[in-house]
């Protein structure tokens, strides 16, 4: 099997036919750390004008489970999460960084901050996020 780099683990995500739809992409993968990245569109919003929280929630799990990968192997799944909304999301970018903070052989505990970035770089927290992951045999 080859090595689980950021080039496997972006295959693995441009698989998961709702990230394709979002337009997500992992730009930071490895070391028990992964940062996942949505570019803000209008048809991500909800109605008030802020990135839905939906949005926000995708972005959080998805980068815990990758980030919990770098740790646990490729065959992984989300055994469950919380996030707290802290504000509005408004921006152009949306980032979700994910740590490992703990990691045993039966699962991974995993932090997720969720940040906008606005067009001057300016970086807004969101959510906070945490979870747990766990290993699974593939059939």
């Amino acid at each position: 099997m080859p090595a689980f780099d950021i080039t496997l683990a972006q295959q693995v995500l441009d698989a998961q036919p709702f990230s394709k739809l979002i337009g997500a992409r992992l730009t930071r993968f490895g070391d028990g750390e992964a940062v996942l990245e949505v570019a803000v569109r209008a048809d991500l919003h909800q109605q008030n004008g802020y990135v839905h929280g939906g949005v926000l929630a995708y972005a959080a799990d998805n980068s815990i489970t990758f980030a919990a990968g770098t740790t646990l192997g490729p065959n992984v799944l989300t055994g469950g999460f919380s996030i707290q909304y802290v504000r509005p999301a408004t921006g152009r970018r949306l980032l979700a960084e994910a740590t490992v903070v703990h990691s045993g052989r039966r699962q991974a505990t995993v932090r997720c901050d969720v940040f906008t970035v606005a067009d001057d770089g300016t970086r807004t927290l969101c959510a906070v996020a945490q979870g747990t992951v766990l290993p699974v045999q593939q059939p």
